[in-house]
């Protein structure tokens, strides 16, 4: 007989409910939906364009302080080096001093000897570590001549002097390590941050690279408008200072509190005359490339070049931004002038030398080159200080 039992319908179980096959695939397509939903939050954990630009440039920021930090104990590991081998020529020159004395000690413990007299005392005296412990224990200088006592008196001085310059080069030479440590750890540290950058630039694409550029752009015209409006209101000081002189010329005033308030910062002739040469110097190194800790003549950093233009000048600045910023006269921006260092940034890692008109050179960063560049390049707020460094 047949079965009178209904059969199963096609399809499948969900939680113990009998799906129809239509049914199922509409369950697929919810579920694919449900994995597309949750992979979006991956792709909002990209960052975006801004938050890149931000990034880059903060770490060329940090990449130029450890610069600078190089900069600082690459300075003082040359300084300790030269020390430590003054000090070793120094040891090497008394440790032979300190021999010829000894062996002219000998050549009277020889003659003793053969003499027989006082030779056991003066044996000892040459084995002994310290000679003048041991001259307190006993009256050997009573029985030495004067010739004797003059060269035992020789010898001591030299061994104590000997001893103290040992000591004092293995020091340096523990300051030196030190130095070395801190070099080391500045360097790694400016490699780290560049190629932390390099890594977020390189997974731009070419639109994103091309929409980086304009914004660079844009901030570039926004730091030239401000440049231009500097230079405004510096051609407007001036013209008033010209006439106030004009005037109290005029009326033969020569009160010295009746001038402005910033007719102080007004740099003398000599002052004009070195800045020119710096600002020759520096406008010559225009197009060649950033290189962090280069000091010229193919390549500088930003300290290297301010300290190579002003030593073209005849004026010696330090070799960090952070010593550079301490050598002059700190004046108000409104009154730069050209040749003027302007420092930016509150840990004062960046430095370039004003030209006038709210221009400077400088070497910005890694990738660029020495150029002229509005002060505001990096906004107003980076501005630390101006100094006059002359």
């Amino acid at each position: 007989m047949a079965s009178h039992r209904k059969s199963r319908p096609t399809g499948s179980r969900v939680a113990g409910i009998r799906t129809p096959a239509f049914a199922t695939a509409a369950l697929t397509s919810v579920a694919l939906l449900s994995q597309s939903a949750n992979a979006a939050p991956e792709a909002d954990d990209k960052p975006s364009l801004e938050e890149v630009e931000k990034k880059v440039d903060d770490l060329y920021r940090q990449a130029g302080s450890a610069t600078e930090k190089y900069n600082g104990a690459k300075e003082k590991t040359a300084k300790q080096r030269k020390r430590v081998d003054t000090l070793l020529d120094d040891v090497a020159q008394r440790t032979e001093k300190l021999n010829e004395a000894r062996e002219e000690l000998g050549t009277f413990a020889a003659a003793q000897y053969r003499t027989g007299a006082s030779a056991p005392d003066t044996a000892t005296f040459l084995l002994a570590d310290t000679p003048q412990d041991y001259f307190d224990q006993t009256q050997l200088m009573d029985r030495m001549t004067g010739r004797q006592k003059v060269a035992v008196d020789d010898y001591i001085t030299q061994q104590s002097e000997t001893m103290e310059k040992r000591q004092e080069a293995a020091e340096s030479l523990e300051t030196l390590t030190e130095s070395q440590g801190d070099l080391k750890t500045a360097k790694a540290t400016v490699q780290r941050k560049l190629a932390d950058a390099r890594e977020l630039l390189s997974k731009l694409t070419a639109e994103e690279k091309a929409r980086l550029a304009a914004i660079e752009k844009e901030k570039q015209q926004e730091a030239a408008r401000k440049a231009a409006e500097l230079a405004r209101q510096q051609a407007e000081q001036q013209k008033e200072q010209e006439q106030e002189a004009a005037q109290q010329q005029g009326s033969g005033s020569s009160s010295a509190g009746s001038g402005s308030s910033s007719s102080s910062t007004v740099p003398d002739s000599s002052y004009a005359t070195k800045a020119d040469k710096a600002l020759a110097f520096a406008r010559a190194q225009i197009g060649k490339p950033y290189v962090w800790g280069a000091t010229g003549p193919g390549s500088y950093d930003c300290s290297g070049i301010t300290q190579a233009a002003w030593k073209a000048a005849g004026v010696t600045l330090p070799r960090t931004t952070y010593d550079q910023v301490n050598v002059g006269t700190t004046v108000p921006l409104a009154d730069a002038q050209p040749g003027d260092l302007v420092f930016f940034y509150d840990d004062v890692t960046h430095v370039g030398i004003y030209i006038g008109n709210g221009m400077m050179i400088h070497a910005p960063k890694p990738g660029t080159y020495v150029r002229e560049e509005s002060i505001y390049y990096d906004g107003e707020s980076s501005i630390h200080s101006v100094v006059r460094p002359a």
